[in-house]
């Protein structure tokens, strides 16, 4: 889903892309990684500060039990 920003009027196209937006409250990030890294959750931060939302879970699906790739994060 496209992250569309408007800045002193303006539309601005970033292209920003989230991979899904549950309604209007959460984004969620996909992510199929060996380790999470810290550009991941500043990469989730940024959209949940454009987007003006506060709960966001980035999931890694590259791990034996998926409960120990999710990770919530909030503003």
């Amino acid at each position: 889903m496209p992250l569309r920003l408007e800045y002193k009027g303006l539309q601005l196209d970033c292209g920003y892309r989230l991979d899904f937006l549950i309604e209007h409250a959460v984004i969620v990030e996909l992510k199929t990684v060996d380790t999470l890294q810290p550009i991941h959750e500043a990469q989730l931060l940024t959209y949940l500060k454009l987007a003006g939302i506060k709960i966001g879970l980035l999931i890694n699906f590259n791990v034996p039990v998926l409960k120990n790739g999710i990770k919530r994060m909030a503003l």
